[in-house]
């Protein structure tokens, strides 16, 4: 696995970063108007991973078929991208099939790994 995709938001940006071997790259956003200081902390972070996910491969950092690890810092997060448990936020729920639904599109390989949040850099920049 040559990349580690990290992500976080909070109620005003989201965050990611995309880590490899050679580089570190790192995008941060505001959120819109439509979720400004509107959504939870769980809900900006998969906000965070759809959006970085989607721009990584726009960017083609992430290509098809791409083995990688998605550093999650939260044990909660981390059932619900794992399927242990199942968000009962219709937000959280929708947001996770849009991003499975990537994730399948692109035959990416993924695993998902939980770090503390001390070991996220994304979240310094948010």
């Amino acid at each position: 696995m040559h990349h580690s995709f990290f992500f976080d938001g909070n109620e005003k940006r989201i965050g990611w970063g995309i880590q490899s071997y050679e580089s570190k790259i790192e995008q941060v956003r505001e959120h819109h108007n439509i979720y400004l200081n509107k959504v939870t902390k769980e809900q900006s972070k998969l906000m965070a991973l759809h959006v970085g996910l989607f721009w990584g491969i726009g960017k083609f950092i992430i290509k098809n078929e791409d083995r990688f690890k998605v550093m999650v810092d939260s044990k909660s997060m981390m059932n619900y991208l794992t399927k242990e448990e199942i968000p009962i936020d219709y937000f959280l729920k929708t947001r996770i099939h849009f991003i499975d639904h990537l994730i399948n599109q692109r035959k990416l390989k993924i695993h998902y790994e939980l770090i503390s949040p001390e070991e996220n850099y994304v979240s310094k920049s948010i």
